[in-house]
C-alpha cells in the first residue's frame, strides 16, 4: 500500500491521457522512480506529445561534480511503450518520441552516493529536451522513509529551486516545475537512511594525468589480457626449453667418452661428434673467446699447428699440416685467424699488436650448431630478433602513453604495453630454443664433465693416456676443468707431442705449471678482438 497523498499524486499524473498538465498542444511528462533495495534505480516515464510534434531527449550518463570528476551512470533495459524509442549509446540515452502518449522505461546504476555521513539518491528526471515541457511532475519511491528533498531546475549549474517539492507520506518524494523550456534539466537530489540501499555511485576523473593514469574497465581489461598474454608466454617458453630445464636438474653420471679400436688402443670420442668450441655454444648459447681458445688448443692435439713456449711470457705458433676437408667451418676460420695465408708461424705477441677479426670464426660457429641441428636458429639471431621486437613495442608504449595522457584517455593501457616491451626485450637472452638434439647433447655434456672429473690415469693404458689427455684437455678447457686434468695426468710423465719449450727438456709438469698462463694468455688476446664474450 502507499500512503493517500502520494497515490493521489500518482493517479492523478496518470490519469492523463493526452497531457500531465491538462493543455491541448503542449508536451508533459510524469517520471515516477523507484529504488529497489539492490541499489538499482527503475525509471518510468510517461511523456505526451501533441499531435503533429515530436520531441526528443538526450540524457546525459556523465554529469560534471567538479572541475576534472564526472559521476558516471549506468542505464540498462531502455524500451518504449508507444510510438518512439530509446537507444544507449556512447555514454547518453537518447528517447525520440512521436505524437501520443509515450511509456519509457529503464534502470540505472551508479544514482546511490555515500557524502560524509549522508546516504543520497541523485538523478535528473528531466533533462536534455529539444523543446519545452509545460510541465513536469516527478515521484520518488526509497525502501525506507526519505530524510530529506533537494529538487533545482533550469540551466546546468543553476541554484534555482523547483516549483514545488516535498516529501510524501514517509515512503516517497513528489516535486513539480511548471514550464521547463528547451534545454534545461531538473535535478533531484533525495537524502536517505543508513541502509536503504549499497551505494554505487561511480566517478571519474575526466582530465589530468590522474585520469590518464586511471584504472578505467578498459585499462583494467588491458592488465588481465596482459597478464594472460605473460602467462601464455612463460608456458609456451617452458615447453620449448622445458627439455633443457629437466637435462640440467636431472642427475647424470660420466658418458663413456673413452672407446676401444679394432687394434685394443683406448682413444677419446666426444658424445654426438661434438667440437671444443662447440660445446660452450650448446652450453650457454654464446660464441665465447674460451670456445676460440680450446679450438686453438684442439688444432694443435690434432696436428695442424705446434705450440711452442717462448720465454716466460710468450708462445709461437707454427704451421705444422694445412687446413684441409677435415675442419669444420669455423675451425677453418680460427685457423687462417691465428695463422693466415702466407704466415707459418707467430708469436701470441704479435697476436695482439695485429688485432686479429674473428666475425668471420661468430658467424661460422653459430652456422655450425644450426646446422648441425643442436638449434632451430642462430642463438644471436634470436636473441636480437626478440630484443628488437621488445623495443618496438617499449617505443608503441610510450608513444601511446603519451598520445593517450595527453587527450585525456586511458594511457595506463600504454604504459602496460611499454613495460611488456621491457620485459620482452630483457627475455630475449632466453629465447634461442634448443632442438630434442640439442638438448639431449646438453645432458651429455653433464655427463662429459663428469668425467673429466672422475677419470684417473689409472682408467687407461699407458701408452694410450698421452693422446687421451691431450684429447680431453681442449673440452677441459671449455668446460673450466683445466686445473683438475692438468694435476691429476701432469706428474711425472714427458712431454706432449704437439707442445713444446724453446731451451728446455721434455716436461710435462712444467707444461702444467705453465699451461693455465698459456689459456690466460691466449684470451686475453682473442678479446681484443671485441667479437665475442669474454668469460674472464
Amino acid at each position: 500500500m502507499c500512503a493517500a497523498a502520494l497515490c493521489t499524486f500518482v493517479g492523478t499524473a496518470a490519469a492523463q491521457p493526452s497531457s500531465p498538465a491538462g493543455l491541448p498542444g503542449t508536451v508533459g511528462a510524469d517520471v515516477r522512480l523507484k529504488l529497489e533495495r539492490d541499489g538499482r534505480l527503475t525509471v518510468t516515464e510517461v511523456v505526451s506529445v501533441p499531435d503533429g510534434k515530436s520531441a526528443k531527449r538526450v540524457v546525459p550518463l556523465r554529469i560534471a561534480v567538479g572541475d576534472d570528476r564526472d559521476r558516471v551512470f549506468d542505464v540498462t533495459d531502455a524500451s518504449v511503450e508507444g510510438n518512439g524509442s530509446a537507444t544507449v549509446s556512447e555514454g547518453e540515452l537518447t528517447i525520440a518520441l512521436q505524437s501520443g502518449t509515450s511509456t519509457v522505461k529503464y534502470s540505472v546504476v551508479g544514482t546511490v552516493a555515500k557524502i560524509g555521513d549522508t546516504l543520497e539518491l541523485r538523478w535528473q528526471p528531466a533533462s536534455g529536451w529539444d523543446t519545452a515541457l509545460d510541465s513536469v511532475k516527478v515521484s520518488v519511491i526509497t525502501p525506507d522513509a526519505p530524510k530529506s528533498v533537494n529538487c533545482l531546475a533550469g540551466p546546468p549549474g543553476t541554484s534555482r529551486p523547483c516549483t514545488s517539492a516535498d516529501l510524501g507520506d514517509g515512503r516517497g518524494v513528489r516535486a513539480t516545475e511548471i514550464g521547463l523550456p528547451a534545454g534545461e534539466r531538473i535535478d533531484v537530489a533525495v537524502g536517505l537512511q543508513d541502509g536503504a540501499a549499497p551505494a554505487n555511485a561511480r566517478v571519474e576523473q575526466t582530465s589530468g594525468l590522474a585520469a590518464a593514469f586511471a584504472l578505467t574497465p578498459a585499462t583494467a581489461i588491458g592488465l588481465g589480457g596482459l597478464v594472460v598474454l605473460l602467462l601464455g608466454g612463460l608456458a609456451l617458453l617452458w615447453y620449448l626449453r622445458g627439455r633443457d630445464a629437466r637435462a640440467l636438474a636431472s642427475e647424470v653420471g660420466p658418458v663413456n667418452v673413452l672407446v676401444t679400436d679394432p687394434s685394443g688402443r683406448v682413444a677419446f670420442a666426444s658424445p654426438d661428434g661434438v667440437l671444443p668450441g662447440q660445446v660452450g655454444t650448446v652450453v650457454d648459447e654464446h660464441v665465447d673467446v674460451v670456445d676460440v681458445t680450446a679450438t686453438v688448443v684442439d688444432l694443435a692435439v690434432r696436428n695442424y699447428v705446434w705450440i711452442e713456449e717462448v720465454g716466460e711470457r710468450d708462445w709461437r705458433f707454427v704451421r705444422r699440416n694445412p687446413a684441409d676437408s677435415s675442419l669444420s667451418g669455423y675451425e677453418r676460420a680460427v685457423y687462417e685467424a691465428v695463422l693466415p695465408d702466407g704466415v707459418d708461424s707467430v708469436l701470441l705477441s704479435e697476436l695482439r699488436g695485429r688485432r686479429i677479426d674473428l666475425a668471420r670464426v661468430r658467424d661460422e660457429l653459430y652456422a655450425d650448431v644450426v646446422a648441425r641441428n643442436w638449434f632451430v636458429r642462430r642463438p644471436d639471431a634470436e636473441r636480437s630478433l626478440w630484443w628488437w621486437v621488445g623495443l618496438a613495442v617499449v617505443a608503441l608504449g610510450v608513444v601511446a602513453t603519451v598520445g593517450l595522457a595527453l587527450i585525456s584517455g586511458p594511457a595506463l593501457f600504454g604504459l602496460v604495453v611499454a613495460v611488456a616491451g621491457v620485459g620482452l626485450a630483457l627475455g630475449a637472452r632466453w629465447m634461442p630454443a634448443r632442438t630434442k638434439r640439442g638438448a639431449a647433447l646438453l645432458e651429455h655434456v653433464r655427463g662429459l664433465r663428469g668425467y673429466l672429473h672422475t677419470a684417473s690415469p689409472s682408467d687407461i693404458p699407458e701408452q694410450d693416456r698421452e693422446m687421451v689427455f691431450s684429447r680431453s684437455l681442449p673440452y677441459a678447457v671449455v668446460l673450466g676443468e683445466t686445473e683438475r686434468w692438468l694435476t691429476t695426468f701432469a706428474g711425472g710423465r714427458p712431454g706432449l707431442y704437439w707442445f713444446g719449450q724453446a731451451d728446455q727438456s721434455a716436461d710435462l709438469g712444467r707444461f702444467a705449471q705453465r699451461f693455465p698462463h698459456f689459456v690466460g694468455a691466449l684470451d686475453g688476446v682473442l678479446a681484443q678482438a671485441g667479437h665475442l664474450r669474454s668469460l674472464r
